[in-house]
């Protein structure tokens, strides 16, 4: 499929038309918010800003909240993402998702390897929670904690389910919807080029991940969404399909909502808080570690099985016989070159 935009792109061009687009597709998404808002909830453009700012004081401020943050999330980046695929003249299917299919299994070890890090992710919060920043950086730090001060008063709010189709609701905003954008994205695209850039596979993961977590704006959480972005990227770049890391991002975010509302209803008397900064018992950290460890090398050994087909951070060039491939940290392997019938040929 032809796009508007050469697919041979530089990945810093590449970059720099995801960062147009995402521009663009944020102000398509304040547009759509802002009708409606008003539409279903009354609420006009002067006031959906003190709206979003103290929910709590209006009788609408839950669903217009909701509504926001998923308009913009599945808009701004899942649409940038989209958009950027079509015009380069990739399908969806090809670009996001070259080894697919990939087995149910993936899915369920994904999902697995979110829940069994909790307690180890656990130690990293609590740590982050507590981080204090040199002298000079004094006023930034206060600056920022009072920022987080009120980012946990919203989401407490948001998280207060009075029914359950607010669960419902919230499920679909804060689990599904980030974990199809966001994956996208930050996983399908800004990931993907920043190997390419940098031609490294780890450059780019960590790069990607850094950025994932910053963009949330929350200092004194940015390392365990940081190492949360890390694991998505690596889940991506062994599985070969987006399926993968959306999965352990929807895990990651419903497990958290469930166990919120079970504590809610009085269904769980466990003592774990998920929005808690405090370590959990040291044997479960232990465990954590050590099951979590295990099937992160289990998942990795997978990737060690010859595939014919290839990684989605994988590098084409076009020359004048067809098309090369270079995968990034890697010995570059023999030149190979489509025939006339569209065979895979291999030139030593």
């Amino acid at each position: 499929m032809k796009g508007f935009v050469s697919s041979r792109l530089h990945p810093a061009a590449n970059l720099a038309l995801l960062l147009v687009l995402l521009l663009a597709a944020l102000c398509v998404a304040g547009f759509f918010t802002m009708a409606l808002s008003q539409l279903f909830f009354g609420i006009g453009f002067q006031e959906l800003g003190n709206v979003n700012r103290h929910p709590q004081d209006y009788p609408q401020g839950w669903g217009v909240m909701m509504l926001a943050q998923g308009i913009t999330l599945l808009v701004m980046l899942g649409g940038a993402a989209t958009a950027f695929v079509q015009l380069t003249g990739h399908t969806l299917a090809d670009y996001f998702a070259p080894r697919r299919p990939v087995s149910v299994g993936w899915l369920l070890l994904a999902a697995a390897l979110i829940i069994l890090s909790v307690p180890a992710m656990s130690v990293l919060i609590a740590w982050n929670a507590q981080l204090h920043l040199p002298d000079f950086l004094a006023d930034w730090e206060q600056w920022a904690r009072q920022a987080e001060d009120r980012a946990r008063v919203i989401t407490s709010y948001l998280t207060r389910f009075s029914s359950p189709w607010r669960l419902v609701v919230a499920l679909v905003v804060v689990a599904v919807i980030p974990a199809l954008s966001e994956e996208l994205f930050f996983r399908g695209v800004l990931q993907r080029n920043l190997v390419q850039w940098f031609n490294s596979r780890h450059v780019g993961i960590w790069v990607a991940a850094a950025i994932f977590s910053a963009i949330h704006m929350q200092f004194f959480g940015f390392f365990p969404r940081f190492v949360l972005g890390l694991g998505l990227g690596y889940l991506y770049e062994w599985s070969g399909n987006i399926l993968v890391p959306m999965a352990a991002h929807f895990t990651q975010n419903a497990f958290q909502l469930l166990w919120l509302y079970a504590q809610q209803r009085d269904w769980s008397s466990a003592e774990f808080d998920p929005d808690s900064t405090e370590a959990l018992p040291w044997y479960l950290v232990l465990a954590s570690f050590v099951l979590g460890g295990l099937l992160l090398r289990y998942l990795y050994r997978l990737t060690q099985t010859p595939r014919p087909d290839e990684l989605p951070t994988e590098m084409h060039t076009l020359g004048g016989r067809g098309v090369a491939v270079h995968r990034p940290d890697e010995v570059r392997p023999p030149a190979r070159t489509l025939s006339h019938d569209g065979v895979d040929a291999t030139r030593a």
